[in-house]
């Protein structure tokens, strides 16, 4: 984060901002729906935000929705493989992206359906969650959020990473969780999310955020 200079904003206007530049953003693929990371931590609550801009989105009469990477989970079986706290296998196997890139990100393509699956599967329950595919009409923006999005090659259009200091990460995780805390260090080592995402936003304190717009892309 050396050289990105933040600045104070409260999550209502944060919220206004990003809404009002998602108006006025067209897929970088020419493709009808744009496509929004909302990355960070659990502990920073990225759903939070993708679902205050969704409804800020909304109330101006722009389609959204909300899919979260936690509907999109492999099986218990393949999660807990190398034990039930492995954070390797956190960073790198948790997650069916390619799930994700075949129910989410592909019908959003140039050309495509823009019918998804906005979750596969209940990992309270191990098993489908068989909820409807959903289609959204063109200029429908898609909110996807949670952990390490930016380090899968996805197409999003804007991406939004909610930072958090190595103190805050430890003191917002809860203690039954403090084994995924290296799977963060080691996504900030490979992925500088900060750098590479388009919005960086600092959620140390979650009463006083900041945030830059201006680097990234």
């Amino acid at each position: 984060m050396r050289g990105v200079r933040l600045e104070a904003i409260t999550w209502e206007r944060l919220t206004d901002t990003l809404t009002e530049r998602l108006l006025d953003l067209k897929p970088e693929d020419g493709g009808a729906w744009p496509r929004v990371a909302i990355d960070g931590a659990p502990a920073a609550r990225p759903g939070q935000l993708a679902e205050r801009i969704a409804e800020a989105l909304r109330a101006r009469g722009r389609s959204a929705l909300v899919v979260a990477t936690d509907g999109f989970l492999r099986p218990a079986s393949l999660r807990y493989e190398y034990g039930h706290e492995d954070p390797d296998s956190y960073y790198d196997g948790w997650f069916d992206t390619g799930a994700l890139w075949r129910e989410v990100f592909g019908p959003l393509d140039p050309g495509g359906t823009g019918r998804i699956l906005p979750d596969l599967w209940d990992p309270a329950a191990d098993r489908a969650t068989r909820s409807p595919y959903v289609t959204l009409p063109p200029g429908a923006v898609l909110l996807l959020h949670g952990p390490f999005l930016l380090g899968h090659w996805f197409p999003f259009d804007l991406s939004v990473h909610l930072r958090l200091s190595p103190g805050a990460l430890r003191r917002g995780t809860d203690a039954a969780d403090g084994w995924t805390l290296p799977a963060f260090t080691r996504y900030e080592a490979e992925t500088d999310p900060a750098v590479a995402a388009d919005v960086l936003v600092r959620a140390d304190d979650p009463r006083r955020p900041a945030w830059s717009g201006s680097h990234g892309r």
